[in-house]
């Protein structure tokens, strides 16, 4: 659950300062319009998602290892059970 926790607020972070970055270019830019915030929105999540990738790769594979244990221990856990009915 922690490293889950911690790679939520490494990502929403990287938003968040990709959002910073991007909606002051385009505001000092462009215009303070409606339009300009939706797409600093979208430009931002794709900036961030591409940036993720590289920057957040060892707490996602963390994550992805945490979670990987997980699923073996409930493989393991339910063929436990599984034998435990066939000898009853």
């Amino acid at each position: 659950m922690k490293d889950f926790v911690v790679y939520t607020v490494l990502r929403i972070g990287l938003f968040l300062a990709c959002f910073a970055v991007v909606s002051t270019i385009a505001v000092n830019v462009v215009d303070n319009s409606s339009t300009v915030w939706i797409w600093s929105i979208v430009g931002s999540a794709v900036l961030s998602s591409l940036l993720s990738l590289r920057l957040l790769a060892g707490p996602r594979e963390r994550f992805a290892a945490s979670v990987h244990r997980r699923a073996e221990r409930a493989s393991a856990a339910m063929e436990r059970a599984r034998s435990k009915e066939d000898i009853d």
